[in-house]
């Protein structure tokens, strides 16, 4: 593993544990980040859109000072307004993610403790770089989100984000031919960072843009709850 890819001790999975919820059922909580622009509020509107239906979902926002990616979900009609809890960290975006998850976590429980049957958890993080990366103290499972007109060559550079989530979406493969970026590329270099964990190239154009994505959450439910 190059050296700026060794985690910090934030990431080594020392704090998960097996979480029930009065009911018995168990939520699966999903961290989804990535940096400014490339697509993880329209990532989460469309998985929710996806799996309302078949699940019980609960969404947490992070932004700085703001609750704007809550509001847009909100008005996008994605799930009840009292589904969607909007965290204003009012600090770096990984601090909230990674350092001092309380805020964070008091969300996510009161959302899970509130409705009493969810199924899965979506934390959608602040814009960040490459480094952001999720406590597992906060969430089970992580994705982290590039877009192609980031340039092509951010793969290849690697970080935390890219080579340790388990999983990597590029987004905006519709974009790339306007920008200059070669998506194989992208998924070649991705590949090469990430020792087998998987990557998938979406266009968010629509909701069913997500749905390879969809498919692999509802994959990490059925293997959390065997």
């Amino acid at each position: 593993m190059p050296p700026h890819d060794i985690p910090h001790d934030d990431f080594i999975d020392h704090a998960s544990h097996e979480r029930s919820l009065p009911n018995g059922r168990q939520a699966l909580r999903v961290g989804i980040g990535g940096p400014v622009g490339c697509g993880k509020t329209t990532l989460v509107g469309s998985l929710c859109s996806l799996l309302r239906d078949e699940l019980s979902v609960v969404v947490v926002t992070n932004d700085i000072f703001t609750s704007e990616d809550a509001d847009a979900l909100r008005e996008s009609a994605v799930l009840p307004d009292d589904r969607i809890v909007a965290v204003e960290t009012g600090c770096c975006p990984h601090t909230a993610i990674r350092d001092d998850i309380a805020a964070n976590l008091d969300a996510v429980e009161g959302l899970e403790e509130r409705h009493g049957d969810v199924d899965l958890t979506l934390v959608e993080s602040g814009g960040d770089n490459l480094t952001a990366i999720f406590s597992r103290g906060l969430v089970d499972v992580q994705i982290f989100v590039l877009d192609t007109a980031g340039g092509d060559d951010v793969p290849r550079k690697g970080g935390p984000g890219v080579s340790m989530a388990d999983l990597l979406v590029i987004n905006k493969v519709d974009l790339a031919q306007y920008v200059g970026s070669d998506v194989e590329a992208m998924l070649h270099d991705a590949g090469e960072r990430r020792d087998g964990r998987p990557v998938l190239a979406t266009s968010l154009v629509d909701q069913q843009g997500a749905s390879d994505v969809a498919e692999w959450i509802t994959t990490q439910i059925a293997a959390y709850r065997a």
